[in-house]
């Protein structure tokens, strides 16, 4: 979320003036000042944080703590809210509870050297470990060495505001070409923006010219998993613990990369050496869930969430990933305690979403659908409140491809591209049963499940160049342009880039649902490649997408309007594809797979040019792991259950009838 002031000049010249009053500690004047600039613009995040700081000054502590409170609801993970609340604390004689702040606002923003000198003063007053105490005073040290230009961008990337930060990095770097903590910095902006590219190659630069670093190899991990190159950031975590064997967030990192690759009895190795030196360590319990989970361990994957939650009890995420399960019934006791912590409040807000989300999916089990429906609300409306989705602009940017994409384009260079007909894409929305054909078609002699690979996302980003707006981005207007060398190559970099996720199968499932939108980019590219779209009634994948806290890619979920809007704009974009590819795309209906799951396999195999396999009936006994929402759920027979869950919440669904509107509903099945 972009604070206010960044965009609004006019607030700006006020924040200015109300700086220079406070630097000369007339915080009363500066106070009046600031009451101006937030009765014109009510949650602008610099003037809230200036009059909490104004009014700790002045004495006022009841009002500063009620300031603090009405930022962390406008901007969650505002670090120097947090340092308020502990400079709040600590003056309240509360250590304690001021270290918990204060150790919350580093993570928000590390840096805000003023907290990490007092968690040490508090840690030595509390007695705590000195090692504890060196860490933080080496961070004080490390930060002060650091330009000041890149301790600005470091708290404008903290607070959200990243094309400041994004300018000053560049700006700096265009002096300073080989600081590896520039490189590092615009590689985190890289990251905020999708220009994953250009941060792997930041990144792998920096490494080069510091190899001894640990935060750039971390920094290099985070990024060729999330550009799903796994094998690549094993070497990277093997180099960490071959240069400290005994380094426990090294092991845990080498563990991630190990699940990534699909080694899970490796992966589990990993965490229990963490686990083994820091039993209470929820995150590694959780990460431990997740492995046993995905390899179809079930009850070893409850016992771990089960175990990070009793070593934290406010770990949010361990209940979520028992909720996630969907399988999974919470009993009395598990239930009660979400019930009294949401009641009682100050959770952190990642917390609060997550157990948000667990306590509505106990109460929907418990058929209190009311209560259920409040608390899914509530964790969505969090959820947004980080997220910079523009509905609008999503909007224009499936609607782009109608106008640039037009039959003739596909008539021209149809046939242009790698010839290879390897990929099988399953698109559509989240939550439309496109796990559950997956596991189906990777049943399948033939066919190898990988998860959802990112490939083709990372290739429409790289072709927008450096536009970010649909008025500004190349693509995919830039399709009309690309020479036929160009397509076969990118094809062929598809195909092979992916290799590491297949096994021995001559045909691969790309389960990446937002490749809806880039289906004119595949079938350039890959003119032989196959394209199924899972679809599911409207309101039944609109709300099981509304009640799913994803990891990250679909802000559209965390609100009504919102994904009744994307459902409706998919559609339009969906129904141009068979329009300029007419015969090219197989749409398979969720309730037609339900209703009669060997009829329909028998299409979609005669689609795929495949032969019958009883396998790919009895999906629900191949062994393979699953990465998704629907890990548990494609391991059963197929219910017919869950079709009609989503009318338990028809009292308070109108906002997503009204988003839909009435042609999409009377069209289905469309």
């Amino acid at each position: 979320m972009t604070a206010l002031s960044e965009t609004d000049d006019n607030p700006v010249k006020d924040l200015q003036l109300i700086q220079r009053l406070m630097q000369t500690g007339e915080f009363g004047e500066a106070l009046g000042v600031l009451d101006g600039v937030l009765a014109e613009i009510p949650q602008n995040v610099d003037a809230l944080y200036m009059k909490a700081v104004c009014l700790r000054y002045l004495g006022r502590t009841d009002e500063a703590a009620s300031a603090i409170k009405t930022l962390r609801t406008v901007i969650p993970e505002f670090g120097r809210a947090y340092q308020e609340e502990g400079h709040l604390l600590k003056k309240a004689n509360e250590p304690t509870k001021a270290l918990a702040a204060y150790q919350w606002a580093c993570q928000f923003n590390p840096a805000l050297t003023a907290s990490w000198r007092a968690q040490a003063e508090l840690m030595s007053r509390l007695k705590m470990p000195q090692a504890n105490i060196n860490a933080a005073i080496a961070q004080v040290e490390r930060i002060e060495k650091l330009p000041n230009e890149l301790v600005i961008v470091m708290n404008f990337l903290a607070e959200k505001k990243i094309l400041k930060a994004e300018n000053i990095c560049r700006a700096y770097l265009r002096k300073n070409p080989k600081d590896t903590e520039g490189m590092r910095l615009l590689a985190q902006i890289g990251d905020q923006f999708g220009a994953m590219d250009e941060a792997e190659f930041l990144l792998e630069s920096a490494v080069e010219f510091e190899p001894e670093k640990v935060q750039l190899r971390l920094d290099y991990i985070q990024i060729l998993r999330k550009r799903q190159n796994p094998k690549a950031a094993m070497e990277q975590a093997k180099y960490l613990v071959n240069s400290n064997p005994d380094n426990l967030i090294f092991i845990s990192q080498m563990g991630i990369c190990h699940m990534q690759l699909g080694d899970f009895e490796k992966a589990l190795d990993c965490f229990q050496k963490v686990r083994t030196g820091q039993p209470d360590n929820a995150a590694n319990l959780t990460s431990m869930g997740h492995a046993y989970k995905t390899d179809g361990q079930h009850e070893a994957g409850v016992e771990a969430y089960r175990a990070a939650y009793k070593a934290r009890p406010d770990h949010g995420e361990a209940y979520f990933s028992l909720a996630n399960l969907k399988t999974y019934k919470f009993d009395e006791n598990e239930t009660s305690f979400m019930r009294e912590r949401l009641a009682q409040g100050e959770l952190s807000y990642r917390d609060s979403i997550h157990l948000n989300f667990a306590y509505a999916k106990a109460c929907e089990d418990a058929s209190d659908f009311e209560t259920s429906f409040r608390h899914y609300k509530v964790a969505n409306d969090l959820g947004r409140q980080q997220m910079r989705y523009d509905a609008e602009k999503m909007s224009a940017e499936l609607a782009a491809p109608m106008t640039h994409c037009p039959k003739s384009l596909f008539k021209k260079r149809g046939n242009k591209g790698d010839p290879a007909p390897d990929p099988i894409f399953i698109v559509g929305l989240p939550r439309a049963g496109s796990t559950l054909l997956e596991q189906i078609l990777a049943s399948h002699s033939q066919v190898d499940g990988t998860l959802e690979l990112g490939n083709i996302l990372s290739l429409a980003h790289k072709l927008r160049g450096r536009g970010r707006s649909v008025e500004t981005s190349q693509y995919p207007k830039i399709l009309n342009n690309i020479t036929e060398e160009q397509l076969k190559s990118m094809g062929k970099a598809y195909i092979d880039e992916t290799r590491i996720h297949r096994k021995d199968a001559p045909f691969f499932i790309d389960k990446m649902p937002n490749n809806f939108r880039h289906i004119g980019l595949i079938k350039l590219i890959l003119p032989n490649a196959k394209i199924i779209d899972a679809r599911r009634h409207p309101m039944a994948c609109c709300f099981s997408g509304f009640k799913q806290h994803f990891a990250e890619g679909q802000e559209f979920t965390y609100g009504l309007e919102q994904i009744g809007k994307y459902y409706r704009d998919y559609v339009a974009l969906m129904d141009h594809w068979d329009e300029v590819l007419p015969g090219q795309i197989l749409r398979v209906y969720y309730e037609d797979v339900v209703a009669d799951v060997e009829t329909q396999v028998r299409r979609v195999l005669d689609y795929l040019e495949l032969p019958f396999e009883e396998a790919c009936v009895q999906f629900h006994k191949t062994k393979r792991s699953v990465r998704t929402a629907s890990s548990e759920q494609v391991r059963q027979p197929i219910f017919k259950s869950g079709l009609e869950q989503w009318r338990n919440f028809e009292p308070w669904l109108d906002p997503l009838k009204q988003a839909l509107g009435p042609d999409i509903l009377k069209r289905y099945p469309i």
